[in-house]
């Protein structure tokens, strides 16, 4: 794993140790951020099971203001901290060491919304897929022109429009597959 631009391009990232991580190729993050385009330059990114936090820090790289990576396991909190400081970043992020939900909670109180969310939960609990993107659209953390962006198994279905977000496009990548999500249009009121 490395950075593939900005300012930490080449840059070596770490893998959790123990773990049985699904990082991003290279090809998918690539194509991810080439959809993102012009939305990371000064973005507030939310990166949701972080894992080793390539995801937030190819952002904080590529010109993120903020990044806020979640993740409970604590060995993949050490690899995020020794990630950004492998590639210098010592500011503009925040690690929340917890539960999804409880780490949804707080940034809620916060006031906090992103312009960038990136979610990618383990394969392994299809139930908490559907969860999450419901927790985020109910608490509306995704910014009025945000993009939220959730992999999941290639076959795997999620909801077209939740209360707040909807569906515009799908990428598959062998056995994974990005769906990306927008804010719904407002519905005129008759």
């Amino acid at each position: 794993m490395r950075v593939i631009s900005g300012t930490a391009r080449g840059k070596k990232l770490k893998a959790p140790p123990g773990f049985i991580t699904r990082p991003l190729t290279d090809r998918i993050k690539e194509a991810l951020f080439n959809v993102l385009g012009g939305e990371i330059e000064d973005a507030r990114l939310l990166d949701v099971f972080a894992g080793s936090g390539q995801v937030g820090i190819e952002a904080l790289s590529r010109g993120a203001s903020y990044v806020v990576f979640v993740e409970k396991h604590p060995a993949a909190i050490r690899t995020i901290y020794a990630n950004l400081d492998g590639c210098r970043f010592a500011s503009g992020f925040e690690v929340l060491g917890m539960d999804v939900f409880r780490a949804l909670r707080i940034l809620v109180g916060r006031g906090k919304v992103f312009d960038v969310i990136y979610v990618d939960p383990p394969f392994d609990q299809p139930e908490i897929f559907v969860q999450v993107l419901q927790a985020l659209d109910n608490n509306r953390l995704l910014a009025e022109r945000g993009t939220l962006v959730i992999r999941v198994p290639r076959k795997h279905a999620l909801p077209e429009r939740l209360a707040f977000i909807a569906q515009f496009r799908i990428d598959v990548y062998g056995e994974s597959a990005l769906i990306y999500y927008r804010q719904r249009e407002r519905e005129e009121e008759l």
